[in-house]
C-alpha cells in the first residue's frame, strides 16, 4: 500500500529549519578556527601547529562521514529513526566544544591531553550534522522537489560563509569562553527540533521513495564523484588561496571584509534558480551549465585588470559553485536511491573534506609563497573545473545509458 509523500510546504519547512541548524553548525567552526591558535598557545603548544590540527580535523571528518553514511543506511533499512541518536551525538559534540576553552586554561600535561581528547570527540560527533539532515531530506522529499529543499538547507552554510569576515573581526578580541558557550548552546537548541522534524515527515510519508526505471546507472557513480573532487578542489584553491591576494592587487587590506563575501552572494543567488531549472531540465545539464559559468568567473578573476572585473568574476564563480554544490547532493541522493542515500551522501562529504585537506596541505607546504608554483595555483582552479566539466558531460550521457538527464 502506498501513502502520500509529505507536501511541498512540509518539506520546505523542514529544509528551512535545517538551514538554521547548518548556520549555527558553521558558526561553531568559524569560532573554532579563529580561537584555535590562542587555545593551542594556552595549552603549551606552538601556534604553528594550527594547520596540522585543522588538517587532522578534515581527515577525521572524511572518515566519520563515510561511517555515518553507512550507519544511516543500516538503521533506515530496519525502519528505525535516527533523530534521537543524532541529537545525542550533537549533545556530546556541543558539550566537548563548550569545554574546550575551559580545559585549555587548566594547563599542564593533563590539561593538554584532555584538550586534545575533547577535540577528537567534537570532530567525530559533529559528523552527525552533515550526512543525516541531507539523508532526511533525500528520504522524504520527492525527487523533483529535492534540489529546492537542498538549496534551502545550504542557505545556512552560505550565509555563515558570507558573514564570516565580520564574525572574525568581532570574535578575535573576545574571551573564547563566551563565543564557545553561545555557539554550542545555540547549535544544540536548534538541533532539538530534528527529532520532531523526522517524526512529522515520517508520519506524512513513506520511509523511502520507490526506485524509478530511469534512475541513474550506478556504474557512472565513480565518474560523478571524480568530477565532484575536481570541482571541490578547484573551489578551495580559488577562494581560500587565490581570492584575497587578487583583491589586494586593486584594493586595500581593510576592504577585504567587504569584498570577500561577493563570492558567497553569488553562491546564495544561484542556488534557487539552479534548483528550479533542475526540476525542469534535470540535475546533470544544469550542473554542467553552472560549471561553465564558474569557469568563466574564475578566468575573469585571473585575467582581471581592474577591481570591477574582479568583483564580477568572483560573483560568477560563486554562482557557479552555489548551483553546482546544491546539485552535487541531489545527484548523490539520486545515485543512492533506494537504500544507499546515506553512504552516497557520506562519500560526497568525504570528497569535500579531502578537497579541504588538499588545500590546507598546499598552505602547510608553503606553495603559495613559492614563485615557481604561482602559475599552477593561479590557473589550477580553472583547469580543475574544466576537468570536472568534462567528467560531468560523460556522466550526463551515461546517467541513463545515453538518455536525457533526470527530471
Amino acid at each position: 500500500m502506498t501513502t502520500t509523500k509529505p507536501g511541498a510546504g512540509a518539506i520546505h519547512a523542514a529544509a528551512t529549519y535545517l538551514a538554521v541548524v547548518q548556520f549555527f553548525f558553521a558558526g561553531c567552526w568559524i569560532v573554532y578556527v579563529i580561537h584555535l591558535p590562542g587555545l593551542l598557545k594556552t595549552v603549551g603548544l606552538d601556534a604553528s601547529l594550527v594547520i596540522w590540527f585543522l588538517m587532522a580535523d578534515q581527515l577525521v571528518f572524511a572518515l566519520t562521514d563515510l561511517a555515518m553514511g553507512l550507519w544511516l543506511d543500516r538503521i533506515r533499512g530496519g525502519l528505525r529513526r535516527f533523530g534521537p541518536v543524532v541529537l545525542a551525538m550533537t549533545a556530546f559534540s556541543c558539550l566537548a566544544f563548550l569545554l574546550l576553552p575551559y580545559v585549555a586554561r587548566s594547563g599542564g600535561d593533563t590539561g593538554r591531553g584532555v584538550f586534545i581528547a575533547l577535540l577528537v570527540v567534537w570532530t567525530v560527533t559533529s559528523s552527525a550534522l552533515r550526512a543525516p539532515p541531507l539523508a532526511l531530506l533525500g528520504t522524504y522529499a520527492p525527487a523533483p522537489a529535492l534540489p529546492w529543499a537542498l538549496a534551502l538547507n545550504f542557505l545556512g552554510l552560505a550565509l555563515a560563509g558570507a558573514l564570516s569576515p565580520y564574525f572574525g573581526g568581532a570574535l578575535k578580541a573576545m574571551d573564547p569562553r563566551l563565543p564557545f558557550a553561545v555557539s554550542s548552546a545555540a547549535l544544540f537548541a536548534t538541533t532539538l527540533g530534528l527529532v520532531w522534524i523526522e517524526r512529522a515527515l515520517a508520519a506524512a510519508g513513506p520511509q523511502a521513495a520507490e526506485p524509478k526505471a530511469d534512475a541513474p546507472r550506478p556504474r557512472a557513480a565513480p565518474l560523478f564523484f571524480a568530477a565532484c573532487a575536481a570541482l571541490a578542489l578547484g573551489f578551495q584553491i580559488h577562494f581560500f588561496v587565490n581570492s584575497a591576494p587578487r583583491y589586494l592587487v586593486f584594493a586595500k587590506p581593510a576592504d577585504l571584509d567587504l569584498l570577500m563575501p561577493v563570492f558567497w552572494i553569488g553562491f546564495n543567488f544561484a542556488m534557487f534558480p539552479a534548483a528550479t531549472l533542475a526540476k525542469r531540465l534535470g540535475e546533470m545539464p544544469v550542473m554542467a551549465a553552472a560549471v561553465a559559468v564558474g569557469i568563466a568567473g574564475i578566468l575573469a578573476t585571473v585575467l582581471a585588470r581592474d577591481l570591477t572585473t574582479l568583483v564580477v568574476g568572483q560573483a560568477l564563480a560563486g554562482a557557479g559553485w552555489g548551483a553546482t554544490f546544491v546539485l552535487f547532493f541531489a545527484g548523490a541522493t539520486a545515485y543512492g536511491r533506494v537504500g544507499r542515500e546515506g553512504r552516497m551522501l557520506g562519500a560526497l562529504w568525504a570528497v569535500v573534506n579531502v578537497a579541504v585537506l588538499a588545500r590546507m596541505a598546499t598552505g602547510a607546504a608553503g606553495l603559495g609563497k613559492m614563485p615557481e608554483y604561482a602559475d599552477i595555483l593561479s590557473w589550477g582552479p580553472a583547469v580543475a573545473w574544466t576537468v570536472g566539466l568534462a567528467l560531468l558531460l560523460v556522466v550526463a550521457w551515461r546517467w541513463r545509458g545515453g538518455a536525457r538527464a533526470p527530471a
